[in-house]
């Protein structure tokens, strides 16, 4: 129970964190994220002090949930650190805003996704805006890059999650049905696949979506603090958690083949000797 509530405190913390450090913003904005963050953090009590799965993904299979946590909270934390900085600058804004727009600036080639995301800004939008956005989307999108890189040496080298123990699938994949046909393998070899691809497309397809949309609807407003935060978090945390996902899906197929292949060939074993 202790860990379930701590772990509920934290995910509150971190919904609650721009509307901590940026400027006082209206009454009904903060409403909003308080009632958001106690929800957060209740379903997130109920998930982690029950014994049974329901929602959350290797659960039991640290650092998984624990890395991809870090990543979204490092990105919010610093987002808001640079937002912050534009009303009341610090030596710590001031160092956080010029790492980021050197980031920015140098991920911001033809075709990148930060492109993508500055090209998405309507053309009235204000030099300041536009910078902001660049700097954001750069800092972000190497924050998912990191967390991305460090979990897959923890998968590849550190060999997750057999050093944790015995892995047992119905709890860390509460959503997969293994008995919904098919080969429990191929199946999660093909989830695995869809997840990497999709992770993979997502940075570069939601900026083309979004200004393709925005003829039809209102655009999002990246001038608010929050929104800003908010979207490009969410823009660069999304697709590196499913190439995430698609990773640890790739390694419990990896695992349950090399099991069945240890199986086959005891069962091999005990032929060739009961024939012997």
């Amino acid at each position: 129970m202790t860990g379930a509530v701590l772990r509920g405190f934290l995910v509150a913390f971190l919904i609650a964190t721009p509307a901590l450090m940026l400027p006082v913003g209206a009454a009904d904005t903060n409403q909003i994220t308080i009632l958001i963050a106690l929800l957060a953090a209740f379903l997130t009590f109920v998930e982690y002090n029950s014994n049974f799965p329901s929602i959350v993904e290797f659960r039991d299979a640290p650092p998984f949930n624990r890395l991809r946590f870090l990543a979204l909270f490092a990105t919010v934390f610093l987002l808001s650190t640079i937002i912050r900085g534009q009303s009341e600058p610090t030596m710590i804004t001031n160092a956080v805003t010029s790492i980021g727009t050197i980031l920015g600036n140098a991920i911001d080639f033809p075709y990148s996704p930060v492109r993508l995301v500055v090209l998405m800004l309507p053309e009235t939008a204000e030099q300041a805006v536009v910078q902001s956005v660049r700097t954001a989307a750069g800092l972000s999108y190497l924050i998912s890059l990191v967390a991305m890189t460090a979990f897959l040496v923890l998968v590849r080298v550190l060999n997750w999650p057999t050093r944790q123990g015995a892995f047992n699938v119905w709890v860390n994949l509460p959503l997969f049905d293994p008995t919904a046909g098919g080969d429990v393998l191929h199946r999660l070899q093909r989830d695995a696949r869809i997840n990497i691809a999709l992770g993979f497309l997502l940075p570069f397809v939601i900026p083309a979506v979004v200004k393709l949309a925005a003829d039809l609807l209102d655009p999002i407003s990246l001038q608010n603090p929050q929104t800003l935060i908010w979207t490009m978090s969410a823009w660069a945390f999304l697709p590196a958690s499913m190439i995430m996902r698609g990773i640890a899906m790739g390694k419990v197929a990896d695992m349950i083949e090399e099991k069945r292949r240890r199986a086959y060939a005891d069962a091999r074993e005990e032929g060739h000797f009961q024939t012997a």
